[in-house]
């Protein structure tokens, strides 16, 4: 009977979550519409996603958002941000992450979400990773906002990871990037998106959502051979300081 209950409150809580993902845009849908017809008032409508629609979700879901920085974010200097994605949680605790407007780099299949759905295919740039063209395409979008003074945003990890799991390996794709550019990489751990709201169904709930902001890493004397030892040391950090959490958590 208990397994019952539990597995309904889950249910509850996944229902509860795409109801919060669509409030604030039902509410504020003709503004939302405005601030995307063009790409010049993006800064609003990251204003709007950020402060309101993630704060929303986030507090609604009673996740409570904890993040600390190793190095701030400067406004007008263009960044490339990476973490370690286990949870649609990602995207509002990102948003969390930066007061400076950024654009995210995702997956097509995305757009079928209702909704959501709807705005992502307007302001981020979207690939498909089975398409050549269409990755190509992805530098050539990247540059542009770049050039409008914006950061990028890219969850690299090849896969969503299993539950036994704690980091998969990554694509080069946000490095190549980074080195192209020239913008300094900067690594994010997000410790319980996992916990609080998995990919897993019958999972999750609320209590605090912890990220952390490592020191940037700059690509300006890098090549594009070196992407893949790039690679490897931000999933390194990482890496390092999740295992480091899950053993602090394991002798609490």
């Amino acid at each position: 009977m208990l397994s019952i209950l539990k597995k309904f409150g889950h249910i509850l809580y996944r229902i509860w979550f795409y109801i919060l993902v669509a409030i604030p845009i039902v509410l504020f849908f003709p503004l939302l519409v405005l601030f995307s017809i063009s790409e010049k008032w993006y800064p609003q409508f990251f204003w709007m996603a950020r402060n309101i629609w993630a704060n929303f979700i986030l507090y609604g879901m009673g996740c409570i958002p904890r993040i600390s920085y190793d190095e701030r974010l400067q406004r007008g200097k263009s960044l490339m941000l990476v973490a370690n994605h286990t949870s649609m949680l990602d995207i509002m605790l990102m948003l969390r992450v930066s007061s400076t407007p950024f654009v995210f780099v995702g997956k097509k299949e995305l757009v079928n979400i209702p909704v959501f759905g709807f705005f992502y295919k307007r302001v981020c740039i979207m690939v498909d990773r089975d398409d050549t063209r269409s990755r190509t395409g992805v530098y050539r979008r990247a540059q542009k906002r770049l050039n409008q003074g914006l950061s990028i945003c890219i969850f690299p990890e090849g896969g969503v990871p299993e539950e036994h799991v704690i980091l998969d390996s990554f694509k080069d794709g946000a490095f190549k990037m980074a080195i192209a550019h020239k913008i300094p990489i900067v690594p994010i751990t997000f410790y319980d998106n996992k916990e609080r709201f998995s990919f897993t169904f019958f999972s999750g709930g609320p209590g605090k959502t912890r990220g952390k902001v490592h020191r940037f890493i700059e690509t300006r004397h890098l090549e594009e051979v070196d992407k893949k030892c790039l690679r490897d040391e931000v999933r390194a950090i990482i890496l390092q300081d999740l295992e480091k959490d899950l053993e602090r958590r394991h002798y609490r």
